[in-house]
């Protein structure tokens, strides 16, 4: 991992192969802007909401999406993986506000909700631990050139990962931030 040079952040990309970029937006969250609490965990103050996300300008080639959240700064040594969600059909781009939440109906059929660090199979909220100063929730919309990844709904984030390395054509991001407290 490498420091992002424009925004002095960790870039957990950056040394995989360059890809093409599309746009990923949110009402709930913006690039470089703090979380609101509904996105925290409740243990921090919040309501371990996943945000709305909406994508467009996607390359031609893609067949299916995968999204995932990381917050490098979290003091494991390895990040923390709070989601991630393959077999995300073409057709689908969008998701709703609370599509991450265990066993939720807003999600496509077909699409597998990875177990997150606590091992759960949905979304966790952020809840950085006192003294280790802003987090960067890395939220990704990865472009894929399948249909699906053949990946163990039991696998982890990390395995996902590695399973569609070879397959993501482009990758859309917003990196918001979290700060203990900041939802209370």
């Amino acid at each position: 991992m490498t420091q992002h040079p424009s925004h002095g952040r960790i870039d957990p990309y950056a040394g995989m192969r360059e890809v093409a970029e599309f746009t990923l937006t949110s009402a709930d969250i913006q690039d470089g802007e703090p979380l609101p609490a509904e996105l925290y965990a409740e243990s921090a103050g919040g309501a371990n909401r996943s945000p709305q996300l909406s994508w467009s300008g996607f390359p031609a080639e893609t067949k299916s999406f995968a999204v995932t959240c990381f917050d490098p700064d979290a003091p494991t040594g390895s990040g923390f993986w709070h989601w991630a969600v393959a077999n995300i059909p073409l057709s689908v781009t969008e998701l709703p506000a609370g599509a991450g939440a265990l066993g939720s109906a807003a999600l496509p059929a077909g699409a597998i909700t990875m177990p997150n660090e606590k091992r759960e199979p949905a979304f966790t909220g952020a809840a950085p631990p006192e003294g280790t100063g802003v987090h960067h929730y890395w939220f990704v919309v990865h472009a894929l050139d399948v249909e699906r990844i053949e990946v163990d709904p039991q696998a982890t984030p990390a395995v996902m990962g590695f399973m569609m390395r070879d397959a993501v054509i482009a990758r859309a991001i917003i990196v918001a931030t979290g700060e203990f407290g900041q939802a209370a």
